[in-house]
């Protein structure tokens, strides 16, 4: 963009100083605070998108279609894998096309998958393989998280990345809570009926809508969209090619981040995507629909909580505790399931509500761990080979926000690994109890990786 055009564009930030206290109080803190907001609410409704078979798929077989299992936790899962591949582009599109271009396109496609999974649904021969693709494109809202946060990072200094990355983060993930809870209630309304919607018929004398619970996000999107078109910004100093980004895959913390955040972010998606399936195959008797959303709900506030809190513990004390918890959690779900326990349904609910609770901590932490941690070590690298601190900061904002979108892809694996183990348990021997032992090996493995690397070590991090 020419300095001319730059003039011009009253939306593109062209002189940035977070970290300057009077710019940060006397202009910086008030366009940072509207741009999080804006950006909130795409987020929040990218994961609206991005989880919403985790509602549909419990329900397509109540209209006429004729799903396994397997199929059904597969439709759950793709979301996610989709959603992880793609994290890793849109990692790197915000320093390309700037936060606001990008906020702006990245919320207005997501309009196409639930407009055509609206479609899908009332037609009982619609084959599996178009829910697949339609899946697959519900991935699409799943990567918005690397480039929302990424491009958060850049607004805000980085005494308060911690709390900004954990608002727009845990309130994002709040998405997933909010379709759960709507869902369930727009599904049985004739909300849609003057576009053609017909309901199904249910053997408790209810209609249902299905289609409802895609398309009711189509206009807000659109909401959204406008809304960061007209009051979301670009920050000049925050460009930057890909060439200039990579070279953050080259450091080993990016790798050992991204196993902890896997363990953190991932057991929140994937739980959020496999819960309601779970617990139906399990309590068959449980009308889950009306319970599930409240999972999600703990672990997007504990999120934003898990930022704030880190801003003043330490990202890595909190997040060793945390592994800590989630692996006895993981133990105490085994005591509760059908067969392999006592098959109470009180008690596996409330375990798998502490296990949303510290794995929405586990993503705030770790997060405000990638941020700290990666600041320090470029800092520390530029400096070491002469240069200047303005240098150190700008390479350490750049490499910063590429290491949170790649890392973000990482984590979203989770969100196709854990229902498709549940599936896949359930479809080799009836019970979840083997995808469960993986995870709590998992989580075990992963305390001694915080405590080993960055528990005793955490101030001589320096490469």
């Amino acid at each position: 963009m020419s300095q001319q055009a730059e003039k011009n564009n009253h939306y593109l930030l062209s002189n940035w100083k977070p970290e300057n206290a009077a710019f940060w109080e006397n202009k910086g803190k008030k366009i940072a605070r509207r741009n999080l907001v804006i950006s909130v609410a795409c987020l929040l409704l990218a994961f609206c998108v991005w989880m919403l078979f985790s509602a549909v798929a419990v329900n397509l077989n109540k209209v006429g279609f004729n799903f396994t299992t397997d199929q059904l936790f597969m439709l759950t899962a793709l979301p996610s894998l989709s959603g992880a591949i793609l994290r890793v582009p849109y990692s790197f599109m915000v320093p390309i096309f700037g936060g606001r271009y990008w906020t702006v396109l990245s919320t207005v496609i997501l309009i196409i998958p639930c407009v055509w999974l609206g479609i899908a649904v009332q037609n009982p021969a619609t084959p599996y393989a178009v829910f697949i693709t339609i899946a697959l494109l519900c991935g699409f809202a799943g990567a918005n998280f690397a480039s929302s946060m990424g491009n958060i990072s850049f607004f805000f200094p980085k005494a308060k990345q911690g709390s900004a990355l954990g608002i727009n983060g845990g309130l994002g993930n709040l998405g997933v809570s909010v379709m759960q809870m709507a869902a369930p209630v727009v599904i049985f309304l004739p909300m849609f009926t003057f576009l053609g919607v017909h309901g199904v018929p249910q053997d408790d004398g209810s209609t249902l809508f299905l289609a409802n619970a895609a398309w009711i996000w189509a206009p807000l999107l659109l909401l959204a969209t406008i809304a960061a078109f007209f009051g979301m910004n670009d920050i000049a100093s925050s460009k930057a090619t890909i060439a200039s980004q990579l070279p953050v895959l080259k450091r080993l913390h990016l790798w050992l981040l991204s196993l902890l955040y896997l363990a953190t972010f991932g057991s929140f998606i994937g739980f959020s995507a496999g819960f309601a399936m779970l617990s139906k195959t399990q309590f068959p008797d449980v009308n889950i629909l009306h319970l599930a959303f409240f999972g999600p709900l703990i672990g997007a506030l504990a999120r934003s909580a898990g930022g704030v809190i880190s801003d003043k513990l330490g990202g890595v004390r909190v997040t060793l505790v945390n592994f800590i918890f989630m692996a006895l959690f993981s133990a105490l779900l085994f005591l509760t399931l059908p067969g392999s326990g006592s098959g109470n349904f009180t008690a596996f609910y409330l375990v798998f509500m502490g296990l949303f609770l510290t794995a929405g901590l586990g993503s705030g932490s770790t997060f405000q761990m990638i941020a700290v941690i990666f600041r320090q070590i470029t800092v520390y690298r530029v400096k070491l080979h002469g240069g200047t601190d303005e240098q150190a900061q700008k390479e350490a904002v750049t490499d910063t926000a590429a290491a949170l979108g790649f890392i973000s892809a990482i984590g979203a694996v989770g969100g196709f690994f854990i229902p498709k183990a549940f599936g896949t348990s359930l479809a080799m021997t009836g019970s979840p109890v083997g995808a469960m032992k993986v995870f709590l090996v998992f989580y075990i493995v992963c305390v001694f990786v915080t405590w080993l690397v960055y528990g005793r070590r955490q101030k001589h991090v320096k490469s």
